[in-house]
């Protein structure tokens, strides 16, 4: 077990205690359930700061603390979806954050700060070493009950910011249990899914019941639904055995598409997040909004704009030796990766530093490259193109190429209405065929939404996948990417100690690449991020093999092999922050061909219509 907390500069309590004074000024909510709830959850972080207490002072043992902060977690579950939406900073911040350090800026100084909240206070109470742990818990405990005690002394003060939409909460509710929930993200330690997603949807119910503006609404089958989902948590408790096909189709679902039929006031997330309000499956090609990943926006966008797009993707000519296209590397028939362990680069017999990674469904992400220095699709065009390595020219080059071509003349005329030819018009070109190129159509896709079916080891596969051997915990649903749920705006990146080679070839040393922490992006340059890469999305995994960003492993059966022996601590080499649990998942043999199986239904290279 990592010592996760450092001493922390007082300086910065003092902004974080100014943060939550400053909590936003809203209309005082009239749901006497959520203020009631905020009440509970106080008195709740009272009785755990006092057993954390007694803990540290050996007065009371560890199942006690256990069952304290169990209580303490699941009033939290009753009012999360409405803490955490409205306040969504504070919340994946101070009171519920990953067990994960992270980065900090305040001015121009980046601070690398531990993890605090109940997240952190699961996976440490519910661990072998809790009773060497005490003082450490008691501190992390103090600091959430200091943090939560600040804005509720603000809620009270200055009311509750309640928002234009009240199904909206409810909703994004369901897509956080279902992606972090019953995953076991949300409860590293005790794995505590199904009571606490049961005690979510209890207090999704009284909001509703509660609450004056559901009235002009026909709450009937939402409620029921609610009541069918508290049972079925209530008898499923196993989490290794949850049936997360089941529960999806049978209740998230259902619910999600009801609730749906409620939006009836703004969005409030449009400028927040990359979810689409307007879903009705997590598995329809529609789930996410692709232009609040680029800078091309809807308006701009056309099937004239991507057929240009498409023609600049395969043209060699933008290259300094006329050689290299995006294509080069991004081949459509391989799921727009090459297949090589790291890509060829424009000087004969040598490669680039990574391996391509699938253009399919790019587009939804906040960060590019595996070393994540790219903010948006059009800058990592741009970094292509001035790499020395690659395209090796510049934007002037490629709008003089632009305006030598009749015809490149012509379609941009026609599609800007403009004689000039700019680099941000070759970019929305370029952005909008990318854009494009996103795969809901596969096998599992269609089986989620009760098209088809697939086969048991499929099946179990899945499961495995969201449950026992812990992938979707970094390979967030329905993604299954690092882009973090339920709002889906900002992409995690992990340090898994990838070897050089598979495994099995001895003797096993680290991969000399050191990720993202030599990134462009300076304030990234930390210990946290040594050795730590994006998370990829496995959809069409079958198709872009060799795998990592080092293309050291060619087979899945070689990579999940490497997952079920705890990454690179888990083999006992030197780690100084791998993010990925170093325990051995203990899959059989069977269970690894599942898991195949299931990531197999995962392709689908068809491009999609607009």
């Amino acid at each position: 077990m990592r010592s996760y907390f450092l001493l922390i500069p007082a300086i910065l309590i003092v902004l974080f205690s100014m943060s939550f004074n400053d909590a936003d000024k809203g209309l005082k909510t009239e749901n006497t359930f959520i203020n009631k709830g905020l009440t509970n959850f106080k008195i709740e972080l009272e009785y755990l700061k006092n057993d954390a207490e007694l803990f540290s002072e050996n007065k009371i043992s560890v199942g006690k603390l256990r069952k304290t902060i169990r209580k303490t977690r699941n009033s939290f579950k009753e009012i999360e979806f409405f803490v955490a939406y409205h306040y969504p900073e504070f919340t994946k911040t101070h009171l519920n954050a990953a067990p994960l350090f992270h980065i900090e800026a305040a001015g121009t100084t980046a601070y690398t700060l531990p993890p605090e909240g109940l997240q952190v206070l699961d996976e440490l109470i519910f661990s072998d070493e809790a009773e060497n742990e005490k003082e450490e818990i008691k501190t992390i405990t103090n600091f959430l009950y200091n943090s939560y005690a600040n804005f509720y002394l603000s809620a009270l003060k200055n009311g509750l910011s309640n928002g234009k939409n009240k199904t909206l909460p409810l909703r994004i509710e369901l897509i956080r249990i279902y992606t972090l929930g019953v995953t076991g993200f949300d409860t590293p330690g005790s794995l505590n899914t199904s009571e606490e997603s049961a005690h979510a949807f209890a207090g999704m119910k009284n909001y509703i019941t509660d609450d004056v503006y559901f009235k002009s609404f026909k709450t009937e089958k939402a409620i029921q639904i609610l009541d069918q989902t508290i049972q079925y948590l209530r008898k499923n408790k196993d989490f290794e055995t949850f049936d997360r096909i089941e529960f999806y189709k049978n209740f998230i679902q259902p619910l999600y598409e009801e609730l749906g039929k409620w939006d009836g006031r703004p969005d409030d997330l449009k400028n927040f997040s990359g979810w689409n309000v307007s879903n009705k499956n997590f598995f329809k090609a529609d789930f996410f909004d692709p232009y609040f990943y680029t800078l091309l926006k809807p308006s701009e966008d056309s099937e004239e704009l991507r057929d240009l797009g498409e023609k600049i993707f395969y043209d060699a000519g933008f290259s300094a030796n006329g050689k290299m296209s995006c294509a080069s590397c991004h081949l459509p028939e391989n799921a727009y990766t090459d297949l090589n362990s790291k890509s060829l680069s424009n000087v004969e017999g040598k490669t680039v530093l990574r391996n391509s990674p699938s253009l399919y469904n790019a587009v939804f992400a906040k960060r590019f490259f595996y070393d994540m220095r790219a903010f948006y699709l059009e800058q990592q065009a741009e970094h292509v193109i001035y790499n020395k390595e690659e395209f090796d020219t510049d934007y002037e080059k490629i709008v003089a190429r632009l305006n030598s071509d009749k015809n490149y003349k012509k379609s941009f005329s026609s599609i800007f209405k403009d004689k000039k030819i700019t680099k941000q018009n070759f970019s929305k070109a370029l952005s909008s065929f990318v854009a494009s190129l996103y795969s809901f159509e596969s096998d599992f896709d269609r089986f989620m939404r009760n098209e088809i079916d697939i086969s048991e080891d499929a099946k179990k596969g899945f499961n495995l996948f969201m449950g026992k051997a812990n992938c979707a915990t970094c390979h967030f649903a329905p993604h299954f990417s690092g882009l973090v749920p339920p709002f889906f705006n900002e992409n995690e990146s992990e340090v898994l100690g990838v070897t050089k080679r598979p495994i099995s070839i001895l003797p096993l040393e680290l991969d000399d690449d050191r990720g993202r922490i030599n990134s462009s992006v300076k304030k990234e340059s930390s210990w946290i991020y040594e050795n730590s890469f994006k998370t990829m999305t496995v959809r069409n995994i079958a198709l872009t093999k060799p795998y990592f960003h080092n293309g050291a492993f060619y087979t899945l059966e070689e990579v999940i092999e490497f997952y079920n022996e705890g990454g690179g601590e888990g083999l006992g080499l030197p780690m100084k922050n791998q993010t990925l649990p170093a325990d051995k998942l203990n899959l059989s043999e069977m269970e690894k061909k599942q898991l195949i199986s299931f990531m197999n239904t995962l392709t689908d290279i068809s491009k999609p219509t607009k």
